[in-house]
């Protein structure tokens, strides 16, 4: 540290004090914000929830799985209670198994936080404070040991002595390293028999349409037709195939729907210019304007006759239809000749309805062409029993060939990736990796600063003058060597997952499931790795060469690395508790408000000119499990590395309320708010399992090197079974339970109305439409409702074309038509 103030003295090299023992890190200043933060935005969801019912009650108002659910009172804190007693079996029937699971990860993590936390004020913050400043005390040197051997022997004998008292609470170290790791262990085994039971009776007693199906890949040539793929199965006599879709190059036609849809919004924005704005009238439940919904004719329910109608045809002949006086026709710039250096200005709405006749005429010729087929193929069984029989078998003995996998839902298949050959595949695979590589390197670079900016001896060598002003102004050296690191990797782990779930989409994936696993496995990796290795090895060192330094020695030896982590942790505790902090108490609450939407609100609004666009700003939001889930992972590892060290009731304490406080907003979000995966099968659980078993042997390596640090080399050795073992129980869990997280148990199937998991409560939710609409009835569960009427079929092939939607004055039913072709809304609905 930079001594005195106003001085400038040199920091001292190699010493592995951060911010200087003098001054404790200032974890009230962090408090003070984060709860300034939390409560400001917590108190305007309360205010603004039961008024814009559009934004925070999207999913309950516009999905009719979630109508069971409670509502909730539209007072200011009258809907805790009511959202904090909905049932498990209530979570699992309106939103499905992957939001069952992910909630019930936030249950673990705040029981074995309970318990940690127990014993950390129980016995280890006491032992820490007794023993801890007696640590290393020696007896007083002799006179001259060298004249006197036996009084050098004895001196010698009395500091062995005396530093194996004072060293003796290192034993707690051990005991509860074993008592922890065998703590999450027990309960890893007791939630997964808990979710797997529950997953297996769950989907063993539906029958949708996507556990009826096999996603076959590796199809030979002489295979590539539907009629011979059914004759294949059924030979293999496990069962009756109800249908088969054989995969096919539609790229050509996959285009020319995408170029309908630009040119379909081009008009209807061209028809909206032309008609003039028009009033809407403002309702509470939505933000500032009423967005009329979509019309009927926009799913995939409306027949063929709709392809065959006339655009805009009838509009003049419409008697009450009258454009204003001098109002000009809106027109379009079309570029022309070579190099399209030559361009002229046509009439938009025949320019745009021409291009939209052209292309539907090329869609419905390209509908009825043989296209090439691919070695994919979703085959529909008779029943579930013959899926799983073939999806758990090898159907053929060359190798990369026929293999059976479980399928997606409909909705769920990534077309566009379907005739992706394995080429690209393997191609997209490995340069996405390479590009995950590169920016692991980036990452890192950007970290040195920000590990530099945790004390002022760091800035002193590069801003000299600003390190001085810090040192004369103790807040304002607070605020950026506390609140700086922690805002700005803050901000960091928000905007990284975006590039990471874009690099994702572009692997070429058959399932968006598929894409959101593997922006959890990358968002982690990058969590883990990048913010919390290297930033803790990073921050070992008190300024900046040192800090390159030594963090090129550290990457080179793994005992050196251990020794590393094992000594940064314990500097970097008061860090870590200010970023849970901020977490749990500043951008929850952010969260549940909805932040990101309600800022972007306003911009998606002045681009917003159709009723379309009007339409898709009332979407609600979607909630990403690789967004959420990894971060929710690293602050549990950290919560479970810190359990031992001291002061580790700072870190457990933070932890826990993050955890409570995550519960509680996940819920609301996942329930009533916003919208997630369509086949929900719990797939993301075993991620969980995996990676906090990774934080164990992180933990357990973590108390080892504190040992070593502490010269209690033997102690630290009696740690190392405890790895091994760990090891051993990672390879069985995967081996045991992975396969039943996977699969559904022959023996799980039953007859649906042996099992009412998840029925009773669907069941009303399914019954009870809005008045006059004709929904399904049934003991049905989340998915079978979801699922119901849908099949395997690129969209391309059988969505109709629909016409031009139209905001008109004169339509009175929502969905109707005004006798021509364009499609109308009206502003009164609500």
């Amino acid at each position: 540290m930079i001594g005195g103030k106003g001085n400038n003295k040199t920091c001292p090299a190699g010493s592995d004090d951060i911010w200087g023992t003098s001054r404790p890190r200032d974890v009230r200043l962090q408090i003070y914000i984060s709860l300034s933060l939390g409560l400001g935005a917590f108190l305007t969801f309360c205010f603004l929830r039961p008024r814009w019912k559009g934004l925070y009650a999207a999913r309950k108002k516009q999905n009719d799985l979630a109508t069971a659910l409670p509502d909730l009172p539209d007072s200011l804190f009258g809907w805790i209670i009511p959202l904090w007693r909905i049932t498990d079996e209530q979570v699992l029937a309106s939103a499905g198994l992957d939001a069952y699971v992910y909630l019930a990860f936030y249950k673990m993590a705040i029981k074995f936080l309970v318990v940690t936390l127990f014993f950390a004020l129980a016995v280890i913050k006491p032992v820490h404070d007794t023993h801890q400043d007696k640590e290393g005390k020696k007896s007083p040197l002799p006179d001259d040991p060298s004249d006197n051997r036996i009084r050098a022997r004895s001196y010698l004998m009395t500091l062995a002595a005396e530093y194996e008292y004072y060293t003796d609470y290192l034993w707690m170290y051990i005991v509860f390293v074993y008592l922890f790791t065998a703590l999450i262990l027990y309960l890893i085994v007791s939630e997964t028999r808990r979710i797997i039971d529950i997953r297996q009776e769950y989907l063993g007693s539906q029958t949708t349409i996507t556990d009826r199906t096999v996603r076959l890949s590796g199809i030979p040539i002489n295979l590539r037709s539907e009629e011979k793929i059914k004759e294949f199965i059924e030979d293999l006599e496990i069962g009756k195939v109800e249908s088969v879709t054989l995969c096919k190059n539609w790229k050509e036609l996959d285009d020319r729907v995408v170029e309908r849809h630009t040119i379909l919004r081009k008009l209807e924005e061209a028809w909206t210019v032309h008609l003039g704005s028009k009033s809407v009238e403002r309702s509470l439940e939505t933000l500032p304007v009423v967005q009329p919904y979509p019309p009927q004719s926009e799913g995939y329910g409306r027949g063929l006759d709709s392809e065959a109608s006339h655009l805009l045809s009838d509009v003049d002949r419409d008697p009450d239809y009258v454009i204003p006086y001098a109002r000009q026709r809106p027109t379009a710039k079309i570029w022309y000749g070579r190099w399209k250096l030559r361009y002229k200005n046509v009439d938009a709405i025949d320019y745009y309805e021409e291009q939209l006749r052209r292309v539907d005429g090329e869609i419905k010729m390209l509908r009825k062409k043989d296209f090439e087929p691919v070695p994919l193929a979703f085959v529909t069984m008779d029943s579930v029993a013959s899926a799983q029989m073939a999806i758990q078998a090898v159907l053929d003995p060359s190798p990369l060939q026929l293999l059976a996998n479980t399928s997606p839902a409909p909705s769920d298949v990534v077309w566009s990736n379907t005739y992706l050959s394995r080429t690209q595949r393997i191609l997209r695979s490995w340069s996405i990796t390479v590009a995950i590589g590169v920016l692991s390197i980036f990452w890192t670079v950007l970290l040195v600063p920000i590990a530099g900016a945790l004390n002022t001896c760091s800035i002193h060598e590069v801003f000299p003058g600003l390190a001085n002003a810090l040192d004369r102004h103790d807040f304002l050296r607070s605020l950026v060597n506390t609140q700086l690191p922690t805002l700005a990797l803050t901000l960091i782990n928000v905007a990284v997952p975006f590039l990471y779930d874009w690099l994702a989409n572009k692997q070429g994936m058959i399932s968006q499931g598929d894409v959101e696993l593997s922006v959890i496995s990358k968002n982690f990796f990058f969590t883990f790795f990048n913010f919390f290795i290297l930033f803790t090895i990073l921050g070992t060192a008190s300024n900046l060469v040192d800090m390159l330094e030594r963090f090129g020695e550290r990457l080179t030896s793994a005992t050196q690395l251990a020794y590393a982590l094992a000594n940064s942790l314990s500097d970097l505790l008061g860090f870590y508790t200010n970023f849970i902090i901020l977490q749990g108490f500043g951008l929850f609450p952010f969260r549940l408000m909805e932040f990101g939407a309600l800022s972007l609100y306003p911009i998606y609004l002045i681009g917003a000119k159709t009723p379309r666009d009007y339409a898709e700003l009332v979407q609600p939001p979607v909630f990403s499990y690789g967004f959420f889930l990894p971060q929710t992972i690293l602050i549990f590892i950290i919560c479970m590395v810190y359990s031992v060290l001291k002061d580790s009731w700072q870190v457990l304490l933070t932890g826990l309320a993050y955890f409570m406080i995550g519960h509680f907003v996940h819920k609301y979000q996942l329930l009533y708010a916003m919208e997630h995966r369509q086949h929900s099968t719990g797939r993301c659980w075993s991620m969980m399992c995996d990676r906090v078993i990774v934080g164990v042997i992180l933990f357990q390596v973590t108390v080892a090197g504190q040992l070593a640090l502490k010269k209690a080399f033997k102690r630290a050795a009696i740690i190392a079974p405890l790895v091994i073992g760990t090891f051993w129980f990672l390879y069985v869990f995967s081996r045991t339970y992975r396969p039943l997280m996977k699969f559904i148990a022959l023996r799980s199937l039953r007859n649906p109305e042996q099992s009412d998991l998840g029925r009773d409560v669907q069941e009303e939710a399914v019954s009870s439409g809005l008045e006059g609409r004709v929904v399904p009835t049934g003991r049905l569960t989340l998915d079978e409702a979801r699922e119901r009427g849908l099949r395997f079929a690129n969209p391309s092939l059988i969505m109709p074309l629909n016409e031009v939607w139209l905001l008109n004055k004169h339509a009175r039913f929502p969905g109707g038509s005004n006798g021509s072709g364009v499609h109308s809304a009206s502003g009164e609905w609500e």
